[in-house]
């Protein structure tokens, strides 16, 4: 119960789904954990902070205040992403880039704030990928393009650092029953699984647990996520 005593955890997009489910598994394993949100609801037993992850000046000043007050963190989980379910012609250019900045670029000012600073320490990061990041969905156009780009980027920051004392691990879950899925009722339609076949938070959760209390000679590289 208290793997992770004593280590401090950065987990972005907390406030909800699977962010959420992270902080609070990692907070069970007795991790102090910052979380990071554009909207922060009570925290409980997280500490909550402010941040836009597609601002990378939003990005780089909680990462100051992050680091002032406790140092580099030995576990970074970047959860923030956006969901977009519409097919390749009925997507605008605008809800690409919207696809992107949220899913990749953000992605890029969170690892680019953090990673380097967790080389003095040592420490596991964990990105959040999907299942469209190495499988072609129909209906995914922006979103499957922008997690595909996100797997690329973990891949060749986790091949830069190689090491250097940080240990990358990037986690493809299949579909995922939280809210973002409110605004497509899948249940209502033959191409997409119903909401109770789909995996849960905290499935993704546990699945990072693994993952950041593997011992050090452990290299946890790719985890993919399927509803059984």
């Amino acid at each position: 119960m208290n793997a992770l005593a004593g280590r401090l955890a950065v987990v972005t997009g907390w406030s909800r789904g699977i962010g959420r489910a992270v902080a609070d598994v990692l907070v069970g394993a007795g991790a102090t954990v910052v979380g990071l949100a554009r909207t922060a609801p009570d925290g409980g037993q997280v500490q909550g902070m402010p941040c836009d992850v597609t601002d990378g000046s939003s990005v780089e000043h909680a990462a100051g205040q992050i680091m002032e007050r406790h140092g580099a963190p030995s576990i970074l989980v970047h959860s923030a992403g956006a969901f977009l379910f519409k097919a390749f012609a009925e997507t605008t250019s605008a809800e690409f880039r919207e696809q992107v900045e949220a899913n990749l670029v953000g992605a890029f000012h969170v690892l680019r704030a953090f990673v380097p600073a967790m080389c003095e320490r040592g420490g596991r990061v964990v990105t959040i990928g999907s299942i469209t990041d190495h499988v072609p969905l129909p209906g995914n156009t922006a979103y499957g393009a922008s997690k595909a780009g996100l797997r690329g980027l973990h891949d060749t920051v986790a091949a830069e650092y190689a090491g250097r004392g940080v240990t990358m691990t990037l986690i493809s879950p299949g579909a995922t029953d939280t809210t973002l899925w409110d605004a497509v009722d899948p249940d209502g339609r033959a191409d997409l699984p119903d909401r109770s076949a789909m995996l849960r938070p905290e499935d993704v959760a546990d699945a990072v647990l693994f993952a950041v209390t593997r011992p050090p000679r452990v290299r946890v590289n790719v985890m993919h996520l399927e509803a059984g």
